[in-house]
């Protein structure tokens, strides 16, 4: 692709904005930068696209959101008149320019004849895909670019059933969006009367949805109003939803209040990322204060949780999103038999690549446990087949980067509804005499220590994507019988949907395929790679199965020798 004549065709357009005539007049003598811009063009993918902001065609500015909304709206024409009818319902978050995108979204749908339901004000990722089979529309749109750094804005579409967009249908989405070779032809029609605001009832709806979930209220009228809880919304959308929550059910909650604004640089923090414990640090900070319980923070579109509990010295230690799942999972699980309320078909989903430690658990329970790629929306799947088929009934979702589902009234990973569930957790340990930390522990003694991280490998540049798959695919031929003196038992080629058994034979397996190679270890510990679907990294997931944390982590730091290893010889 020749970015000099790109650079040119965009500079020499009349129809460019005045912005963005002086931000690329501004790169006019950079060479690396206007290569980037415009020698390639922004993906999108399964996760809809994901940039930096700024001018061009590798970028997130009004002209691709204007572009990538095109192609959906003539999906949607496909579709006939009755998807037109049920429209399509935005939100967005509180990033640069997220609020304009959402609207220029909707005007250009407006162009098209195709309802929009627009936010008149920052609401988090699940309550779009709440809103999307609330309102019974054919599509959503998120936009957000979740917790990446401030420069980054982002642009999901959601489906029908309020999961994110089938690969099937993001196919087409994507023909219709390759056929628009001007991005600068696109326009919108600003005073639509098809543009619609949300119901204001959708809000109070969706938090009796999720009141209605509650597993201990005995524990929490007990010993909710004592409870001590601080909350970071990291600048985002979490802000109402989960102060409004945890109100709603009796449980004090005391914010972070310079965190609270809506500020697009989120100054406070490096990144606006809750899975670590940087990002939680002025709300760890408060918490020491006012010798609080708990901490709790949401990235800005408020789908991921990250939570901080003090441990047996009193210390605030902030838990890695499978430690979260695992006393999420424990405590459903727990409370679900207590009651006699256990579904006799109950079934739980994780990713892949989260702990090792969900299937002990679910084994223990008698629960059934699936795992998808990962991208919550094969969770959604799941929930969307079972609801058809009756073979199992949902009780709980969740990922390792921090995502969480309990309930159906969403089809993403849900941090207002997981705040509320790791709240009435703390009290009900409470109430029953331990901590959230000793509960840890038990469940550790119980079923053996798991250490589980996750390394990313930053790449950068326009052939970025191309490198890492390379990466993965190189690893597909080679012959790898011991990690760090752990036996491989088997390994996963899920883009063959392949399990190949360290004896040779081959199974099938029945998951949807992705460019990934998983490594089954003996004693039920793994190694997963994969590159990022949002992000330029090439991930890397090891679960770690000892008897104790002490061996774990020296067998960590050999595990990530052995799998520097592999991935230099994947390279050449």
């Amino acid at each position: 692709m020749d970015y000099q004549n790109n650079y040119q065709a965009w500079m020499n357009d009349e129809r460019l904005c005045q912005e963005g005539k002086t931000e690329l007049l501004a790169v006019a003598n950079d060479e690396k930068e206007k290569e980037y811009r415009f020698g390639g063009e922004l993906e999108f993918g399964t996760a809809g696209m994901r940039g930096i902001i700024g001018y061009g065609m590798n970028m997130m500015n009004v002209y691709t959101v204007m572009r990538a909304t095109q192609g959906l709206s003539e999906f949607i024409l496909s579709l006939g008149e009755e998807a037109k009818a049920r429209g399509v319902v935005i939100s967005y978050d509180t990033r640069r320019k997220s609020e304009e995108f959402a609207r220029v979204s909707a005007e250009v749908l407006a162009k098209n004849g195709i309802k929009a339901y627009l936010f008149s004000e920052v609401h988090p990722v699940p309550m779009l895909s709440y809103a999307v089979r609330y309102l019974k529309t054919i599509a959503g749109i998120m936009i957000t670019a979740s917790h990446n750094p401030k420069e980054y804005n982002g642009y999901k579409v959601y489906g029908e059933d309020g999961a994110q967009m089938s690969p099937e249908d993001t196919e087409k989405v994507v023909t219709h969006i390759n056929a628009i070779t001007d991005y600068l032809s696109v326009c919108g029609a600003p005073n639509s009367e098809l543009i619609l605001p949300v119901p204001e009832k959708l809000d109070s709806d969706y938090l009796n949805e999720l009141t209605a979930l509650c597993l201990s209220k005995d524990a929490v009228a007990a010993c909710g109003k004592n409870l001590k809880l601080v909350y970071t919304p990291v600048h985002g959308s979490g802000y109402l939803p989960v102060t409004s929550v945890l109100k709603k059910i009796g449980i004090n909650v005391t914010v972070v209040d310079a965190q609270t604004t809506k500020d697009t640089e989120f100054s406070t923090v490096k990144v606006p990322n809750p899975e670590f414990k940087e990002t939680l640090s002025m709300g760890i900070s408060l918490a020491n204060e006012i010798n609080a319980d708990v901490v709790f923070g949401t990235d800005p579109d408020a789908d991921r949780l990250g939570v901080a509990v003090k441990n047996n010295d009193g210390e605030f230690m902030a838990l890695s999103g499978n430690q979260v799942g695992i006393l999420l999972l424990d405590y459903i699980l727990t409370r679900l038999q207590e009651d006699n309320a256990m579904p006799a078909n109950a079934a739980v989903v994780k990713s892949f690549v989260s702990t090792g430690m969900a299937k002990a658990l679910c084994d223990d329970f008698g629960v059934a446990l699936y795992e998808t790629p990962v991208g919550f929306k094969f969770i959604g799947e799941k929930i969307k087949q079972w609801e058809k088929d009756g073979k199992h009934t949902y009780i709980f979702g969740f990922e390792e980067s921090c995502g969480y589902l309990r309930g159906t009234h969403a089809r993403d990973k849900d941090a207002v509804v997981a705040s509320m569930l790791c709240a009435e957790m703390v009290c009900y340990y409470t109430y029953v005499g331990k901590t959230v930390y000793e509960r840890l522990q038990e469940i550790y003694a119980k079923y053996g220590f798991v250490l589980d991280k996750t390394d990313s490998i930053q790449y950068s540049g326009l052939n970025a994507m191309k490198e890492m798959n390379g990466v993965v695919d190189g690893l597909k031929s080679l012959k790898v019988e011991t990690l760090a003196g752990l036996k491989v038992e088997a390994v996963r080629d899920y883009s063959s949907a392949k399990r190949t058994l360290a004896n040779g034979s081959v199974e099938t397996l029945d998951i949807p395929v992705c460019n990934c190679v998983y490594y089954e270890l003996e004693g039920g510990s793994f190694v997963c790679v994969r590159p990022s679907g949002t992000e330029p990294k090439l991930k890397v997931y090891y679960s770690l199965r000892m008897k104790n944390e002490a061996l774990a982590l020296a067998k960590m730091e050999e595990l990530k020798v052995s799998v520097a290893e592999i991935l230099e010889k994947a390279k050449n």
